[in-house]
């Protein structure tokens, strides 16, 4: 079954080229499950939840039927769960040799309808004041995909499509392949979402049979084992054997993860898998990030209304007591870890500061090592006017500083896709990023990309070294000193691009129509 499309892209343009080709098909309603570990507002860690809320929203918005199934983290705000009840008090669960009760619960979140899987043992497993980061995260989300395919069965419900993210999810599809298909799923199709294969769920053997499966049949090179380890299961690899179709997150990701060692391990499985493979870029959800509407900052604005913008600057210097002065502001918005190019981000606030511009930070870091970095930095500064860095995360300050900012400094080791930038771009602030991912397919360069200067839109390096970075910023920060009409143009340039889901959710309901096809003629 051939239903996918081919990752082309040359890494030696600006953007991949390619993003799913797909037939001309008629219309129809679809039933969407949409399963994850994330769904912002009420449960985001990083871009995963914002990606789960932004397509839902969009297929919702074309008359879809959808829900999505989440873990019951005892870290919801209940009070954005509107009519939150029980829907099955005891959904008893094959687990171990054992059957585990759970609890479902529904209720609507933004308009979203949600479901919650609430498991009753005294692991606890979805109440430990976090997602992720438990030594039992690979027994915790093992229980969840069992969950949710004894869920759907129990009710009856035969789905389109379940769309299923990251490694947390990567058990669904083998375990519809080998236990549930033949159960009750006969038609339902999965679509497998590659968001970060740095983190892959490589668990030990044991998982396996924890839900019931061989492991016998499963840990082979061309299933679940993996690579260099007899002992380990490679979750990812799982999903991506056993799903209808996979994708990730940008053309240019999807290029670079089979064929450079950003793949991590999957190059070879994903050349394999090239048929079902490909890459769909990512959207922002702009009901939640238009500087035109947005509730959380002080003046709305847009690209006709540029010059209201000066408002929240002026906000922003107050709220982190900068001092007002002819300055560019950087900003970085960030989770701070080794993907997001600390190193590069430290060096790049001292230079910008040595450079006369102001800095805003807005982050945290897991890692002791690198949040240590931070803090030293953080007091170091503490007295300069010109810098302030917030090692938390705060939403309401987030939207003020991309409101106020002029600049934002992103340079990834690599980036699936990113939102940074895109959101960046919506609220007239230009991107300094280096060209990996998703970056490299959303931001082209001032002065060399061969794109016409009306798309160009930002700064971009290619070296991971101080060098690269300095010569991006440095061109970055002279033209808005020297030619400030012209830094307006790129301001506006990127505004005006379109990096809603409009376009990206009709790919995926595209993607999901034509799975139908080939089921037909399978």
């Amino acid at each position: 079954m051939n239903c996918f499309l081919h990752a082309t892209t040359d890494p030696a343009r600006d953007v991949g080229a390619n993003v799913v080709k797909l037939p001309t098909a008629k219309p129809m309603p679809l039933s969407i499950v949409m399963i994850s570990a994330e769904c912002a507002p009420i449960a985001k860690a990083g871009g995963l939840g914002d990606f789960v809320q932004g397509l839902s929203h969009d297929l919702i918005a074309r008359g879809e039927t959808l829900e999505v199934l989440l873990p019951y983290y005892d870290t919801l705000p209940l009070d954005r769960i509107a009519g939150l009840r029980v829907v099955h008090p005891d959904l008893r669960v094959p687990f171990h040799d054992h059957w585990l009760t759970c609890r479902v619960l529904a209720g609507t979140v933004d308009g979203i309808d949600c479901g919650f899987i609430d498991p009753q043992s005294e692991q606890r497993f979805f109440q430990r004041g976090r997602i992720y980061g438990e030594t039992d995260d690979p027994e915790r989300f093992a229980v969840f995909a069992c969950a949710v395919l004894e869920f759907i069965l129990q009710s009856g419900r035969q789905p389109d499509i379940l769309h299923c993210h990251d490694w947390q999810t990567g058990l669904i599809p083998v375990l519809l392949r080998e236990r549930y298909r033949a159960r009750g799923f006969p038609d339902s199709r999965v679509c497998y979402t590659l968001h970060n294969v740095g983190y892959q769920g490589v668990v030990d053997v044991s998982i396996l049979r924890q839900v019931g499966l061989d492991p016998a049949r499963l840990m082979l090179p061309e299933r679940l084992l993996h690579a260099g380890d007899g002992r380990m299961a490679n979750l990812m690899r799982g999903g991506i054997v056993d799903a209808d179709v996979v994708n990730t997150v940008s053309p240019r990701y999807a290029w670079e993860i089979q064929n450079t060692e950003q793949g991590m391990g999957l190059e070879s499985l994903l050349k394999t898998h090239a048929s079902k493979f490909g890459g769909v870029l990512n959207g922002i959800d702009e009901s939640v990030w238009d500087p035109e509407i947005d509730p959380l900052i002080p003046a709305h604005f847009g690209p006709d209304r540029l010059p209201r913008k000066a408002a929240n600057r002026q906000a922003l210097r107050v709220r982190l007591g900068l001092q007002e002065t002819e300055k560019p502001i950087l900003a970085v918005v960030s989770r701070l870890d080794h993907q997001k190019g600390v190193t590069l981000i430290l060096h790049g606030i001292r230079y910008a500061l040595a450079q006369g511009a102001q800095v805003a930070l807005l982050g945290a870091a897991l890692d002791p090592e690198i949040d240590g970095q931070f803090r030293r930095l953080q007091q170091e500064t503490a007295t300069n006017p010109d810098c302030r860095l917030e090692l938390t995360y705060d939403e309401r300050l987030a939207h003020l500083i991309y409101a106020g900012a002029d600049l934002i400094l992103i340079p990834s080791l690599y980036e699936p896709c990113g939102l940074a930038q895109m959101i960046a771009m919506k609220y007239g602030v230009v991107p300094i990023v280096r060209r990996v991912g998703g970056l490299a397919d959303t931001v082209f360069d001032a002065n060399y990309s061969t794109r016409p200067f009306a798309v160009r839109n930002g700064y971009v390096f290619d070296e991971p070294t101080p060098d690269g970075l300095e010569s991006a910023m440095s061109r970055a920060i002279d033209l808005w000193r020297r030619f400030p009409e012209y830094f307006s143009q790129l301001r506006l340039n990127g505004m005006r691009a379109d990096h809603s889901w409009t376009r990206s959710g009709q790919l995926y309901r595209d993607l999901y129509v034509h799975l139908g096809t080939c089921k037909k003629s399978s």
